[in-house]
């Protein structure tokens, strides 16, 4: 019997496992795709969106601008209200890029199972988180914007820089929306988000300089404050209406950018583990 004949009639080796297939390229489209799938369903539930976007924040600016400020006065040469109102704006684009990031991308990878769907598309997984995040940062970007508008109404001069506002709570929301889905799909349960919600969302928006300067803080506490992205974003907003210094607000714009970075290489990594691995 010839090597050849042999060769032919040995049995075929046992497939290994199958290579996992490098991700294709980033490609715009999948994005435009789940922007506007998104930009469908936002539009039947706007109404209960936007009215617990934009009130929550302006109720709490009055209440603790108008009552508070009334005892407090001025910090910083400024009216407290407009202090305040400055600071609010970053919290409103906290609460409306975190929650749904953290909330609604749970719901729908787990009991919804929208992802497997969306997946079966021409969309991987880098496309389809920044997508959902592009789509909550756009929200946030404008509902940011309403407590600075109360603030105007208030006296709080306005200014042409204060055109650069929904940039900045963009840039911001998209890097708080990373961090939801991250953790989204970190968590173990739907419960464990409280342990999110209290150990990391509420000390964000308390040692932001929202309420009160961060240098009134003891030294430590001041280095923290300033590791948070959520500072960065309070001293833009603030720099747009008390005036913008461009080195130092370069500087803010710039850890921005590098949070929102790190996120998304997280929220990617614990997705695709979540949804594909």
């Amino acid at each position: 019997m010839s090597a050849d004949t042999r060769s032919a009639e040995r049995p075929a080796a046992a497939p290994g496992p199958a290579a996992k297939a490098p991700p294709g390229r980033f490609e715009l489209a999948p994005i435009a795709g789940v922007l506007a799938r998104e930009w469908a369903l936002y539009r039947r539930s706007w109404k209960p969106t936007t009215f617990a976007s934009v009130v929550e924040p302006v109720i709490m600016l009055l209440a603790f601008g108008v009552g508070l400020g009334s005892l407090v006065g001025a910090i910083g040469g400024y009216e407290y209200i407009h202090f305040l109102g400055t600071g609010i704006v970053a919290t409103s684009v906290l609460f409306t890029s975190m929650f749904p990031g953290l909330i609604d991308t749970y719901v729908r990878r787990v009991f919804q199972h929208t992802y497997d769907g969306m997946l079966a598309a021409p969309v991987d997984v880098r496309e389809l988180v920044t997508g959902e995040a592009s789509w909550i940062a756009c929200k946030a970007g404008v509902y940011g914007c309403a407590p600075l508008v109360v603030a105007i109404g208030f006296g709080l001069p306005a200014s042409w820089a204060m055109l650069l506002v929904p940039v900045i709570a963009f840039t911001t929301g998209f890097g708080f929306a990373l961090t939801g889905i991250w953790m989204s799909a970190a968590v173990p349960s739907i419960k464990t988000m409280d342990y999110i919600i209290s150990g990391v969302i509420t000390p964000l928006f308390l040692i932001a300089g929202t309420f009160f300067p961060i240098d009134t803080l003891p030294a430590w506490a001041q280095v923290v404050a300033k590791i948070n992205p959520l500072y960065h974003c309070v001293e833009l907003v603030r720099g747009t209406a008390f005036g913008l210094d461009p080195g130092t607000a370069a500087g803010h714009f710039a850890a921005l950018i590098a949070f929102v970075a790190v996120v998304w290489c997280l929220a990617v990594f614990q997705m695709r583990r979540k949804l594909i691995d």
